[in-house]
Protein backbone atom coordinates (compact mmCIF):
# COMPACT_ATOMS: atom_id res chain seq x y z
CA UNK A 1 0.00 0.00 0.00
CA UNK A 2 1.69 3.20 -1.21
CA UNK A 3 2.00 6.12 1.18
CA UNK A 4 0.46 9.48 0.28
CA UNK A 5 1.81 12.96 1.02
CA UNK A 6 -1.11 15.30 1.75
CA UNK A 7 -0.50 19.01 1.14
CA UNK A 8 -3.24 21.57 1.92
CA UNK A 9 -2.10 24.25 -0.57
CA UNK A 10 -1.21 23.99 -4.25
CA UNK A 11 2.15 25.70 -3.66
CA UNK A 12 3.00 23.11 -1.02
CA UNK A 13 1.97 20.26 -3.31
CA UNK A 14 4.09 21.69 -6.13
CA UNK A 15 7.14 21.94 -3.85
CA UNK A 16 6.77 18.31 -2.83
CA UNK A 17 6.05 16.61 -6.13
CA UNK A 18 8.81 14.51 -7.63
CA UNK A 19 9.63 11.08 -9.06
CA UNK A 20 8.05 8.27 -7.07
CA UNK A 21 6.08 10.69 -4.86
CA UNK A 22 2.28 10.46 -4.62
CA UNK A 23 1.13 13.95 -3.55
CA UNK A 24 -2.51 14.81 -2.86
CA UNK A 25 -3.65 18.44 -2.77
CA UNK A 26 -6.27 18.30 -0.01
CA UNK A 27 -7.33 21.93 0.22
CA UNK A 28 -7.11 24.16 3.28
CA UNK A 29 -8.98 23.79 6.53
CA UNK A 30 -10.19 20.95 8.76
CA UNK A 31 -13.29 20.08 6.68
CA UNK A 32 -11.37 19.41 3.47
CA UNK A 33 -8.64 17.60 5.40
CA UNK A 34 -11.25 15.32 7.02
CA UNK A 35 -12.76 14.54 3.60
CA UNK A 36 -9.34 13.59 2.24
CA UNK A 37 -8.59 11.43 5.29
CA UNK A 38 -11.84 9.52 4.76
CA UNK A 39 -11.01 8.85 1.09
CA UNK A 40 -7.53 7.54 1.86
CA UNK A 41 -8.69 4.77 4.20
CA UNK A 42 -5.80 2.73 5.65
CA UNK A 43 -3.10 4.11 3.34
CA UNK A 44 -0.02 5.57 5.08
CA UNK A 45 -0.48 9.36 5.24
CA UNK A 46 2.18 12.04 5.64
CA UNK A 47 0.75 15.54 6.07
CA UNK A 48 3.22 18.19 4.92
CA UNK A 49 3.03 21.92 4.43
CA UNK A 50 3.78 25.28 6.01
CA UNK A 51 2.61 26.38 9.45
CA UNK A 52 3.10 28.95 12.17
CA UNK A 53 5.30 28.45 15.21
CA UNK A 54 3.94 29.31 18.64
CA UNK A 55 7.39 29.77 20.16
CA UNK A 56 10.34 31.84 18.96
CA UNK A 57 12.79 28.98 19.53
CA UNK A 58 11.45 27.60 16.23
CA UNK A 59 12.65 29.81 13.40
CA UNK A 60 11.28 30.46 9.89
CA UNK A 61 12.47 27.72 7.55
CA UNK A 62 12.80 25.17 10.38
CA UNK A 63 10.81 21.94 10.24
CA UNK A 64 8.58 20.63 13.01
CA UNK A 65 7.86 16.88 13.08
CA UNK A 66 4.80 16.12 15.19
CA UNK A 67 5.18 13.71 18.09
CA UNK A 68 1.53 14.42 18.97
CA UNK A 69 -1.44 16.07 17.30
CA UNK A 70 -3.46 18.36 19.55
CA UNK A 71 -6.98 18.94 18.32
CA UNK A 72 -10.67 18.47 19.15
CA UNK A 73 -10.10 14.81 20.10
CA UNK A 74 -7.30 15.70 22.50
CA UNK A 75 -3.72 14.67 21.98
CA UNK A 76 -3.02 11.76 19.64
CA UNK A 77 0.54 10.32 19.53
CA UNK A 78 2.48 10.03 16.26
CA UNK A 79 4.91 7.20 17.07
CA UNK A 80 7.10 7.23 13.95
CA UNK A 81 8.21 10.85 14.55
CA UNK A 82 11.75 10.03 15.84
CA UNK A 83 12.52 7.99 12.71
CA UNK A 84 11.37 10.75 10.37
CA UNK A 85 13.03 13.57 12.33
CA UNK A 86 16.38 11.76 12.38
CA UNK A 87 16.24 11.15 8.62
CA UNK A 88 15.50 14.83 7.97
CA UNK A 89 18.37 15.93 10.22
CA UNK A 90 20.77 13.65 8.36
CA UNK A 91 19.61 15.50 5.24
CA UNK A 92 20.95 18.75 6.72
CA UNK A 93 17.64 20.28 7.81
CA UNK A 94 16.92 21.96 11.16
CA UNK A 95 14.24 19.84 12.78
CA UNK A 96 12.26 20.17 16.01
CA UNK A 97 10.02 17.47 17.45
CA UNK A 98 6.98 18.06 19.62
CA UNK A 99 3.21 18.54 19.58
CA UNK A 100 1.50 20.32 16.69
CA UNK A 101 -1.87 21.91 17.46
CA UNK A 102 -4.66 22.44 14.97
CA UNK A 103 -7.13 25.34 14.87
CA UNK A 104 -10.11 26.30 12.74
CA UNK A 105 -8.71 29.81 12.29
CA UNK A 106 -5.34 31.52 11.96
CA UNK A 107 -3.89 31.85 15.45
CA UNK A 108 -2.29 35.03 16.77
CA UNK A 109 -1.34 36.73 20.04
CA UNK A 110 -2.71 35.28 23.26
CA UNK A 111 -3.85 32.06 21.60
CA UNK A 112 -0.31 31.32 20.47
CA UNK A 113 0.87 31.91 24.04
CA UNK A 114 -1.76 29.51 25.34
CA UNK A 115 -0.74 26.80 22.87
CA UNK A 116 2.94 27.29 23.68
CA UNK A 117 2.18 27.03 27.41
CA UNK A 118 0.54 23.69 26.63
CA UNK A 119 3.76 22.42 25.01
CA UNK A 120 2.91 22.87 21.33
CA UNK A 121 5.62 23.97 18.90
CA UNK A 122 3.46 24.87 15.92
CA UNK A 123 -0.12 25.30 14.82
CA UNK A 124 -1.91 24.46 11.57
CA UNK A 125 -5.49 24.01 10.36
CA UNK A 126 -5.48 20.47 8.99
CA UNK A 127 -3.28 17.90 10.75
CA UNK A 128 -5.62 16.88 13.57
CA UNK A 129 -8.26 15.94 10.99
CA UNK A 130 -6.00 13.00 10.08
CA UNK A 131 -5.49 11.91 13.70
CA UNK A 132 -8.18 9.23 13.50
CA UNK A 133 -6.80 7.77 10.26
CA UNK A 134 -6.43 3.98 10.68
CA UNK A 135 -3.14 3.74 8.79
CA UNK A 136 0.39 4.98 9.61
CA UNK A 137 0.61 8.76 10.02
CA UNK A 138 3.30 11.44 10.11
CA UNK A 139 3.17 15.23 10.06
CA UNK A 140 5.90 17.64 8.93
CA UNK A 141 5.41 21.38 8.95
CA UNK A 142 7.80 24.04 7.66
CA UNK A 143 7.62 27.27 9.64
CA UNK A 144 6.85 30.56 7.90
CA UNK A 145 5.79 32.74 10.84
CA UNK A 146 6.57 32.94 14.55
CA UNK A 147 5.46 35.15 17.48
CA UNK A 148 8.35 37.46 16.63
CA UNK A 149 7.65 37.34 12.89
CA UNK A 150 3.82 37.40 12.57
CA UNK A 151 2.08 36.37 9.38
CA UNK A 152 0.73 39.82 8.47
CA UNK A 153 4.07 41.65 8.52
CA UNK A 154 6.70 42.57 5.90
CA UNK A 155 8.93 39.63 5.11
CA UNK A 156 6.16 37.05 4.99
CA UNK A 157 6.76 36.39 1.29
CA UNK A 158 10.46 35.75 1.87
CA UNK A 159 9.72 33.55 4.86
CA UNK A 160 7.16 31.67 2.77
CA UNK A 161 9.77 31.04 0.09
CA UNK A 162 12.16 29.79 2.78
CA UNK A 163 9.49 27.46 4.15
CA UNK A 164 8.69 26.04 0.71
CA UNK A 165 12.40 25.59 0.04
CA UNK A 166 12.72 23.50 3.22
CA UNK A 167 9.77 21.39 2.11
CA UNK A 168 11.37 20.87 -1.27
CA UNK A 169 14.64 19.81 0.37
CA UNK A 170 12.72 17.40 2.59
CA UNK A 171 10.77 15.80 -0.28
CA UNK A 172 13.18 12.89 -0.80
CA UNK A 173 13.03 11.93 2.87
CA UNK A 174 9.23 12.15 2.87
CA UNK A 175 9.19 9.76 -0.07
CA UNK A 176 11.41 7.38 1.93
CA UNK A 177 8.91 7.49 4.81
CA UNK A 178 6.07 6.66 2.43
CA UNK A 179 8.02 3.72 1.03
CA UNK A 180 8.96 2.49 4.52
CA UNK A 181 5.42 2.68 5.92
CA UNK A 182 2.95 -0.14 5.60
CA UNK A 183 1.50 -3.18 7.35
CA UNK A 184 3.74 -5.83 8.84
CA UNK A 185 5.05 -7.31 12.05
CA UNK A 186 7.94 -7.05 14.48
CA UNK A 187 9.82 -10.10 15.75
CA UNK A 188 11.52 -9.48 19.10
CA UNK A 189 14.46 -11.78 19.73
CA UNK A 190 14.59 -13.07 23.29
CA UNK A 191 16.82 -13.01 25.28
CA UNK A 192 18.10 -9.58 24.31
CA UNK A 193 19.59 -6.50 25.97
CA UNK A 194 21.26 -6.48 29.41
CA UNK A 195 22.93 -9.62 30.77
CA UNK A 196 23.77 -10.38 34.40
CA UNK A 197 27.35 -9.12 34.07
CA UNK A 198 26.23 -5.79 32.61
CA UNK A 199 23.48 -5.39 35.20
CA UNK A 200 26.04 -6.04 37.93
CA UNK A 201 28.60 -3.56 36.54
CA UNK A 202 26.05 -0.74 36.20
CA UNK A 203 24.66 -1.42 39.68
CA UNK A 204 28.17 -1.27 41.11
CA UNK A 205 28.65 2.27 39.79
CA UNK A 206 25.17 3.35 40.90
CA UNK A 207 25.67 1.97 44.41
CA UNK A 208 29.13 3.47 44.69
CA UNK A 209 27.68 6.89 43.87
CA UNK A 210 24.88 6.41 46.39
CA UNK A 211 27.19 5.21 49.16
CA UNK A 212 30.24 7.38 48.66
CA UNK A 213 28.93 10.34 46.64
CA UNK A 214 30.26 11.85 43.44
CA UNK A 215 32.67 11.74 41.85
CA UNK A 216 33.34 8.05 41.39
CA UNK A 217 35.95 7.40 38.72
CA UNK A 218 35.56 4.59 36.19
CA UNK A 219 38.42 3.29 34.06
CA UNK A 220 37.16 3.04 30.48
CA UNK A 221 33.48 2.58 29.64
CA UNK A 222 31.84 0.51 32.38
CA UNK A 223 30.11 -1.39 29.56
CA UNK A 224 30.31 -0.67 25.85
CA UNK A 225 27.23 1.49 25.42
CA UNK A 226 27.16 5.25 24.99
CA UNK A 227 23.69 5.64 26.53
CA UNK A 228 24.72 3.84 29.72
CA UNK A 229 27.85 5.97 30.00
CA UNK A 230 25.97 9.25 29.50
CA UNK A 231 23.39 8.36 32.15
CA UNK A 232 26.06 7.45 34.71
CA UNK A 233 27.96 10.65 33.90
CA UNK A 234 24.83 12.62 34.79
CA UNK A 235 24.75 10.81 38.14
CA UNK A 236 28.34 11.82 38.88
CA UNK A 237 30.56 9.11 37.38
CA UNK A 238 33.78 10.33 35.76
CA UNK A 239 35.15 8.11 32.99
CA UNK A 240 38.89 8.03 32.32
CA UNK A 241 41.12 6.07 29.98
CA UNK A 242 43.80 5.11 32.50
CA UNK A 243 44.17 5.11 36.26
CA UNK A 244 46.95 7.72 36.16
CA UNK A 245 44.20 10.25 35.28
CA UNK A 246 42.47 9.57 38.61
CA UNK A 247 43.35 11.75 41.63
CA UNK A 248 45.47 9.87 44.16
CA UNK A 249 43.38 8.01 46.71
CA UNK A 250 40.09 8.42 44.80
CA UNK A 251 37.44 5.73 44.54
CA UNK A 252 37.73 3.96 41.20
CA UNK A 253 35.69 1.27 39.44
CA UNK A 254 37.31 -1.15 37.02
CA UNK A 255 35.01 -1.84 34.06
CA UNK A 256 33.25 -5.10 33.25
CA UNK A 257 35.74 -6.16 30.57
CA UNK A 258 38.58 -6.84 33.02
CA UNK A 259 42.08 -5.42 33.27
CA UNK A 260 45.65 -6.62 33.20
CA UNK A 261 47.52 -7.06 36.51
CA UNK A 262 49.63 -4.03 35.55
CA UNK A 263 46.52 -1.83 35.79
CA UNK A 264 45.78 -3.10 39.28
CA UNK A 265 49.38 -2.44 40.25
CA UNK A 266 49.20 1.12 38.89
CA UNK A 267 45.99 1.71 40.86
CA UNK A 268 47.65 0.44 44.04
CA UNK A 269 50.65 2.73 43.47
CA UNK A 270 48.26 5.71 43.41
CA UNK A 271 46.46 4.55 46.52
CA UNK A 272 43.14 4.26 44.67
CA UNK A 273 40.17 2.70 46.43
CA UNK A 274 39.34 0.12 43.78
CA UNK A 275 35.96 -1.53 43.23
CA UNK A 276 36.20 -4.35 40.71
CA UNK A 277 33.25 -4.61 38.30
CA UNK A 278 34.86 -7.26 36.09
CA UNK A 279 32.25 -9.74 34.87
CA UNK A 280 32.73 -13.05 36.72
CA UNK A 281 32.76 -14.87 33.37
CA UNK A 282 35.68 -12.73 32.23
CA UNK A 283 37.43 -13.43 35.54
CA UNK A 284 37.04 -17.14 34.74
CA UNK A 285 39.02 -16.68 31.51
CA UNK A 286 41.74 -14.76 33.37
CA UNK A 287 42.02 -17.64 35.84
CA UNK A 288 42.34 -20.15 33.00
CA UNK A 289 45.16 -18.18 31.40
CA UNK A 290 47.01 -17.94 34.70
CA UNK A 291 46.61 -21.68 35.29
CA UNK A 292 47.77 -22.69 31.81
CA UNK A 293 50.69 -20.29 31.71
CA UNK A 294 51.86 -21.28 35.22
CA UNK A 295 52.52 -24.81 33.97
CA UNK A 296 54.43 -23.51 30.93
CA UNK A 297 51.78 -23.81 28.22
CA UNK A 298 51.48 -21.46 25.28
CA UNK A 299 47.94 -20.12 25.50
CA UNK A 300 46.09 -19.40 22.28
CA UNK A 301 43.65 -16.64 23.13
CA UNK A 302 40.89 -16.69 20.51
CA UNK A 303 39.57 -13.15 20.17
CA UNK A 304 40.05 -9.67 18.77
CA UNK A 305 43.39 -8.15 19.69
CA UNK A 306 42.04 -4.59 19.97
CA UNK A 307 39.21 -5.46 22.36
CA UNK A 308 39.57 -4.38 25.99
CA UNK A 309 38.71 -7.84 27.28
CA UNK A 310 41.50 -9.41 25.23
CA UNK A 311 43.95 -6.70 26.27
CA UNK A 312 43.23 -7.42 29.91
CA UNK A 313 43.43 -11.21 29.51
CA UNK A 314 46.65 -10.99 27.52
CA UNK A 315 48.16 -8.95 30.35
CA UNK A 316 47.91 -11.95 32.71
CA UNK A 317 50.85 -13.65 30.97
CA UNK A 318 51.97 -11.71 27.90
CA UNK A 319 55.02 -13.92 27.34
CA UNK A 320 52.82 -17.04 27.18
CA UNK A 321 49.70 -15.78 25.35
CA UNK A 322 49.25 -15.58 21.58
CA UNK A 323 46.10 -13.87 20.28
CA UNK A 324 44.47 -15.81 17.43
CA UNK A 325 41.92 -13.69 15.57
CA UNK A 326 40.72 -15.99 12.78
CA UNK A 327 41.04 -19.42 11.20
CA UNK A 328 43.86 -18.27 8.92
CA UNK A 329 45.93 -17.19 11.92
CA UNK A 330 45.11 -20.48 13.66
CA UNK A 331 46.54 -22.37 10.67
CA UNK A 332 49.85 -20.49 10.89
CA UNK A 333 50.51 -19.95 14.59
CA UNK A 334 53.71 -21.49 15.99
CA UNK A 335 53.98 -22.24 19.73
CA UNK A 336 57.26 -22.86 21.57
CA UNK A 337 56.31 -26.48 22.24
CA UNK A 338 53.45 -28.04 20.22
CA UNK A 339 52.83 -30.51 23.04
CA UNK A 340 52.37 -27.78 25.67
CA UNK A 341 49.49 -25.68 24.41
CA UNK A 342 46.03 -24.59 25.58
CA UNK A 343 43.34 -22.22 24.42
CA UNK A 344 40.92 -19.71 25.91
CA UNK A 345 38.32 -17.43 24.32
CA UNK A 346 37.05 -13.89 24.47
CA UNK A 347 33.58 -14.18 26.01
CA UNK A 348 31.72 -12.13 23.38
CA UNK A 349 32.70 -13.91 20.15
CA UNK A 350 30.38 -15.31 17.53
CA UNK A 351 29.98 -18.96 18.56
CA UNK A 352 30.30 -20.45 15.07
CA UNK A 353 33.43 -18.45 14.17
CA UNK A 354 35.08 -19.18 17.51
CA UNK A 355 34.39 -22.89 17.08
CA UNK A 356 35.89 -22.79 13.57
CA UNK A 357 39.10 -21.28 14.94
CA UNK A 358 39.22 -23.74 17.85
CA UNK A 359 38.64 -26.59 15.40
CA UNK A 360 41.70 -25.61 13.34
CA UNK A 361 43.81 -25.45 16.51
CA UNK A 362 42.55 -28.82 17.78
CA UNK A 363 43.37 -30.46 14.46
CA UNK A 364 46.91 -29.05 14.52
CA UNK A 365 47.52 -29.68 18.23
CA UNK A 366 45.66 -32.82 19.39
CA UNK A 367 47.12 -32.56 22.90
CA UNK A 368 45.84 -29.00 23.38
CA UNK A 369 44.10 -28.29 26.69
CA UNK A 370 40.66 -26.72 26.59
CA UNK A 371 38.56 -24.82 29.15
CA UNK A 372 36.48 -27.01 31.45
CA UNK A 373 33.44 -25.01 30.36
CA UNK A 374 32.85 -22.91 27.26
CA UNK A 375 34.42 -19.44 27.59
CA UNK A 376 31.81 -17.70 25.42
CA UNK A 377 29.32 -16.49 27.99
CA UNK A 378 25.78 -17.81 28.26
CA UNK A 379 24.33 -14.39 27.36
CA UNK A 380 26.34 -14.14 24.13
CA UNK A 381 25.34 -17.68 23.17
CA UNK A 382 21.64 -17.11 23.94
CA UNK A 383 21.48 -13.81 22.05
CA UNK A 384 23.10 -15.38 19.01
CA UNK A 385 20.68 -18.30 19.07
CA UNK A 386 17.79 -15.84 19.39
CA UNK A 387 18.92 -13.65 16.50
CA UNK A 388 19.37 -16.70 14.27
CA UNK A 389 15.77 -17.71 14.95
CA UNK A 390 14.53 -14.22 14.13
CA UNK A 391 16.74 -13.79 11.06
CA UNK A 392 15.30 -16.97 9.55
CA UNK A 393 11.85 -15.32 9.47
CA UNK A 394 12.62 -11.61 9.04
CA UNK A 395 13.19 -9.43 5.98
CA UNK A 396 15.46 -7.16 8.04
CA UNK A 397 17.18 -7.34 11.43
CA UNK A 398 18.01 -4.29 13.53
CA UNK A 399 20.53 -4.79 16.34
CA UNK A 400 20.58 -2.16 19.06
CA UNK A 401 24.08 -1.62 20.42
CA UNK A 402 27.08 0.69 20.25
CA UNK A 403 29.75 0.37 17.58
CA UNK A 404 32.41 -0.67 20.11
CA UNK A 405 30.27 -3.48 21.53
CA UNK A 406 31.77 -6.76 20.37
CA UNK A 407 28.76 -8.89 21.24
CA UNK A 408 26.42 -6.46 19.42
CA UNK A 409 28.55 -6.54 16.26
CA UNK A 410 28.57 -10.33 16.38
CA UNK A 411 24.75 -10.34 16.39
CA UNK A 412 24.77 -8.38 13.13
CA UNK A 413 27.22 -10.84 11.60
CA UNK A 414 25.20 -13.85 12.77
CA UNK A 415 22.04 -12.46 11.15
CA UNK A 416 23.88 -11.61 7.94
CA UNK A 417 25.26 -15.14 7.72
CA UNK A 418 21.64 -16.35 7.66
CA UNK A 419 21.20 -14.27 4.50
CA UNK A 420 19.17 -11.51 6.16
CA UNK A 421 20.11 -7.81 5.87
CA UNK A 422 21.11 -6.59 9.34
CA UNK A 423 22.32 -3.28 10.75
CA UNK A 424 23.81 -2.10 14.05
CA UNK A 425 22.22 1.04 15.49
CA UNK A 426 22.97 2.93 18.69
CA UNK A 427 19.33 3.98 18.90
CA UNK A 428 16.33 4.80 16.73
CA UNK A 429 18.00 7.95 15.34
CA UNK A 430 20.36 5.75 13.28
CA UNK A 431 17.66 3.82 11.44
CA UNK A 432 17.76 4.53 7.71
CA UNK A 433 14.20 4.62 6.35
CA UNK A 434 15.45 3.08 3.11
CA UNK A 435 16.26 -0.17 4.95
CA UNK A 436 12.57 -0.54 5.78
CA UNK A 437 11.21 -0.28 2.23
CA UNK A 438 9.70 -3.68 1.47
CA UNK A 439 10.69 -5.09 4.89
CA UNK A 440 7.32 -6.12 6.21
CA UNK A 441 8.73 -8.42 8.90
CA UNK A 442 11.40 -6.68 10.98
CA UNK A 443 13.48 -8.48 13.60
CA UNK A 444 14.81 -6.57 16.59
CA UNK A 445 17.42 -7.57 19.12
CA UNK A 446 19.95 -5.81 21.35
CA UNK A 447 23.46 -6.52 22.51
CA UNK A 448 24.07 -7.46 26.13
CA UNK A 449 25.20 -3.91 26.95
CA UNK A 450 22.24 -2.08 25.34
CA UNK A 451 19.48 -0.73 27.64
CA UNK A 452 16.03 -2.31 27.17
CA UNK A 453 14.30 1.08 26.80
CA UNK A 454 16.08 1.60 23.46
CA UNK A 455 14.37 -1.54 22.12
CA UNK A 456 11.04 -0.28 23.44
CA UNK A 457 11.48 3.05 21.65
CA UNK A 458 12.43 1.36 18.38
CA UNK A 459 9.44 -0.94 18.63
CA UNK A 460 7.08 2.01 19.17
CA UNK A 461 8.48 3.80 16.13
CA UNK A 462 8.10 0.78 13.89
CA UNK A 463 4.53 0.20 15.04
CA UNK A 464 3.93 3.83 14.02
CA UNK A 465 5.06 2.86 10.52
CA UNK A 466 2.48 0.08 10.37
CA UNK A 467 4.29 -2.97 11.82
CA UNK A 468 1.61 -3.28 14.47
CA UNK A 469 1.77 -6.98 15.26
CA UNK A 470 4.60 -7.62 17.76
CA UNK A 471 5.73 -11.18 18.46
CA UNK A 472 8.34 -12.49 20.90
CA UNK A 473 10.68 -15.19 19.62
CA UNK A 474 12.13 -16.74 22.77
CA UNK A 475 14.85 -19.40 22.70
CA UNK A 476 15.97 -19.40 26.36
CA UNK A 477 15.15 -18.15 29.84
CA UNK A 478 17.84 -16.32 31.80
CA UNK A 479 17.85 -16.22 35.59
CA UNK A 480 21.57 -15.70 36.25
CA UNK A 481 22.44 -13.21 38.99
CA UNK A 482 25.97 -12.29 40.10
CA UNK A 483 26.76 -11.09 43.61
CA UNK A 484 28.11 -7.58 44.17
CA UNK A 485 31.59 -6.87 45.59
CA UNK A 486 31.70 -6.19 49.32
CA UNK A 487 32.48 -2.48 48.79
CA UNK A 488 28.93 -1.92 47.53
CA UNK A 489 27.14 -5.09 48.64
Amino acid sequence: MTGVVCAPMRLEAAALRGPGMRVLHTGMGPRRAAESAARLGEAPVLVAGVAGAVTDRVRPGDLVVATELDGPRGRVPVPSAPLLAAALRRHGLTVHTGPIASSDVIVEGAERVRLADGGALAVDMESSAFAAAPGPLAVVRSIVDTPGHPLWRPGTVLRGISGLRSLRTAAGVLREWCEAAGPGEILLASPRSFCAGVDRAIEIVERALERYGAPVYVRRQIVHNVHVVRRLEKLGAVFVQEVDEVPAGARTVLAAHGVAPSVRAAAADRGLQVIDATCPLVTKVHNEVRRYSARGDTVFLIGHADHEEVEGTLGEAPEHVVVVEDAAAAAQVRPRDPDRVAYAMQTTLAVDEAEEIAGVLRERFPAMSAPRRDDICYATTNRQRAVRAVADEADLVLVVGSANSSNSKRLVEVAQRRGTPAHLIDDVSEVDLRWLAGARRVGITAGASAPPHLVDELTRCLTGLGRRFVRESQVADEDVVFTLPREVG
